[in-house]
């Protein structure tokens, strides 16, 4: 499983997500990509899930269709979400191609 995190998930995060390859927007140079073209650039390059902390994405962007699965973070705080590691971790792995998840931290 290929995982992208966009800017504002706590990288310390990647850690608990053994045995996956996980790499940052910031990474991969994709920083200055507007949602859309961040999205169908994952896409292209076959990452499985994308995790994010935009809150509005869902109503920014047409996901209907889309191959990459979305699971959102509801906080940027790493404190409040190392408390929420196993939801992320299991909700990331238990997604399919286009699903949008909301995780409530």
């Amino acid at each position: 499983m290929k995982v992208l995190f966009d800017q504002g998930v706590p990288v310390p995060l990647r850690r608990h997500f053994a045995g996956t390859s996980v790499e940052t927007v910031y990474e991969r140079g994709w920083s200055r990509l507007t949602n859309g073209e961040l999205i169908d650039q994952a896409e292209q390059e076959e990452f499985d899930v994308f995790v994010t902390t935009d809150q509005k994405l869902r109503y920014q962007q047409n996901l209907a269709g889309r191959s990459i699965a979305i699971v959102v973070l509801l906080s940027t705080s790493w404190p409040r979400i190392r408390q929420h590691i196993d939801d992320v971790v299991s909700a990331a792995a238990g997604v399919m191609p286009g699903d949008f998840v909301e995780i409530i931290i």
